[in-house]
């Protein structure tokens, strides 16, 4: 069901006075998110323990003095809040402002208050280093007072974590746009999330109906592609209606995404211990042999992945070499041995090293595989020459049978970036008829343009263009808007030639390249397509290496119909005559 966003505004508009309001004069506009973030999310953790406030209290007054560890008891239904979390001070946000006077210390008291797994959000939003800066501004009042308001209505039954995560990072590309600071990496609109979840799930719904599952987002944002992939599946109302349990785990590196995506787990009744800190490719935060059934993920592209190569000890040097058992993998070379190789890319794109992650997390296909949905810019299709480590990664995802389909998704889709994006889908259990092919679909003109542009995002995909789009990927047939192609067809040998002067009237030796397709003949190759017309050229096969790419254009391309030749020869004479005819006349 797609989220209905404007319904929210009224309520991100009323949260965004707050700065204006209360913080003007008292910070700069690029520290504003500094107290507005964690002060909303503050509020609905408070407000999802407004009921059982009395109750925790008299639980931790009774038993603090006879056990050491009261959290099963302060999380009970019985004797707690009922959920994963709870707070032990005196106040709630409401009753602070009963005592105007003391409210500073008495809010110090009030977040010291809550239980461990609280106080990593409050910590990942350094929130405590704001408040110094509210004291001595002397609003600390107004600033609780304006979230007690009614107008923000933050109650998690009232607002879903979809919808949180929508306000987020409205609240946040916002902020980003009033300081003309990049825009956020970790948004992907909720129709994106919506399609992604059908692709991965529906073409299995029949396998997944009982049991357990593991879903998984290396670069979980704020959880909205987590929660809403376990909605989807689990709807009683839904497509797939599966009775499964499925268990969400995610990372991510960065502080203020980080608090809220754990926050909302915690009132989701997830396991916030699931979602982990840092940076996955560096500071992965799960046990190295844990595997998932299923991964969805939009990653960072066109971002450094930089520091990560340094905390990676990969030594000095040019060459990037990396000892980790994610990304040294045995590709083929131009004879068709198997070689292992280091597969990175470059250091200002990190994108595929992402899903060589995700790759090494797959399940083992006897135990049902693993499906994979990933979106990614046009960088990951096709950047790289042969023999570089985009190239390689390529290489290794298509001819070990893991790329089920690309999908080119419209432009303007996205609230930071304009350029082309796609939908990678992988699995290491096709389907018997998808076994050594590869499916693409031409879904850029499947959309609408929105009345309100957000940031740059300008388009958006109703139902009927999602329900378009999976209908072609289920249906896996060529037509005007699916393409269907073996692996081999996405791969090319590149073969360096040296051309004699002999065969040129004006210049001296040139050395080229020739890209040869993996499905033809190196040998036959070079006797029809170079030698028949550079007779003294020397192919150089020891330079042969193999490439990998995949490019849209190219494979949705429309030959024109062109005319016969007689009928151009005939118009052309007509033309002629009359053209002739009227040069006489005027000559005359």
């Amino acid at each position: 069901m797609n989220l209905d966003t404007q319904s929210l505004q009224p309520i991100i508009n009323f949260i965004w006075t707050v700065a204006d309001d209360v913080l003007i004069n008292k910070y700069l506009e690029n520290q504003y998110q500094d107290v507005i973030l964690p002060m909303t999310v503050l509020r609905r953790l408070d407000l999802a323990l407004e009921k059982s406030k009395d109750k925790v209290l008299k639980t931790h007054n009774e038993f603090k003095s006879k056990m050491d560890n009261l959290d099963g008891l302060l999380t009970s239904k019985e004797h707690g809040s009922g959920l994963a979390f709870y707070n032990t001070s005196p106040y709630t946000m409401k009753k602070l402002l009963d005592d105007p006077k003391n409210i500073d210390s008495n809010f110090l008291d009030y977040l010291n208050g809550y239980s461990e797994n609280v106080q990593d959000i409050i910590s990942k939003f350094k929130f405590r280093n704001q408040l110094e800066t509210l004291e001595n501004g002397g609003i600390t009042f107004s600033l609780i007072e304006k979230y007690c308001n009614p107008k923000v209505e933050l109650r998690p039954e009232k607002i879903s974590p979809m919808a949180m995560g929508y306000m987020f990072e409205d609240l946040i590309r916002r902020f980003n746009e009033k300081t003309n600071a990049a825009a956020g990496r970790h948004f992907t609109p909720r129709e994106i999330i919506e399609l992604m979840t059908h692709l991965v799930y529906l073409p299995v719904k029949d396998q997944i109906q009982n049991g357990t599952f593991l879903v998984y987002d290396p670069c979980a944002g704020s959880g909205a592609m987590l929660t809403q992939s376990k909605k989807y599946a689990t709807d009683p109302d839904g497509e797939v209606k599966s009775k499964a349990t499925f268990h969400l785990y995610g990372q991510e590196n960065t502080g203020e995404m980080y608090a809220t995506c754990k926050s909302d787990m915690l009132l989701k009744n997830e396991d916030p211990e699931k979602i982990k800190f840092g940076s996955t490719l560096s500071e992965y935060g799960f046990e190295p042999n844990l595997k998932f059934n299923f991964m969805l993920t939009n990653p960072p592209y066109g971002t450094s992945w930089k520091q990560d190569i340094d905390n990676l000890n990969v030594g000095s040097g040019k060459k990037v070499e990396i000892n980790d058992r994610r990304f040294n993998l045995s590709i083929k070379n131009h004879k068709g041995e198997l070689e292992e190789k280091c597969l990175t890319s470059r250091s200002n794109d990190g994108q595929l090293m992402f899903m060589l992650h995700m790759l090494s997390k797959m399940k083992d296909p006897k135990d049902g595989g693993s499906r994979i949905a990933s979106v990614h810019n046009g960088s990951a299709l096709f950047t790289g020459d042969a023999g570089s480590g985009e190239s390689g990664i390529r290489q290794y995802i298509i001819e070990n049978d893991l790329l089920e389909t690309v999908i080119a998704l419209p432009l303007d889709m996205f609230y930071n970036t304009g350029q082309p994006t796609y939908i990678l889908i992988l699995s290491n259990n096709k389907a018997k008829s998808r076994k050594g092919f590869v499916q693409l679909i031409k879904a850029d003109t499947f959309f609408k343009k929105m009345t309100k542009a957000l940031g740059k995002k300008k388009s958006e995909l109703n139902s009927e263009h999602i329900n378009k789009i999976v209908e072609l990927y289920l249906s896996n047939e060529n037509n005007k808007y699916s393409k269907i192609y073996t692996n081999e067809e996405f791969g090319y040998y590149s073969l360096k030639i040296k051309h004699s002067e002999k065969d040129f009237k004006d210049n001296h030796d040139i050395k080229d390249f020739e890209y040869i397709s993996l499905t033809e003949n190196i040998d036959e190759y070079i006797k029809n397509e170079v030698l028949k017309y550079t007779p003294n050229a020397k192919p150089d096969k020891k330079s042969a290496k193999i490439g990998y790419s995949i490019n849209f254009i190219e494979k949705f391309h429309q030959a024109n119909d062109y005319r016969e030749l007689k009928d151009i020869i005939s118009d052309i004479e007509l033309l002629e005559s009359k053209t002739l005819g009227l040069l006489n006349t005027v000559l005359k």
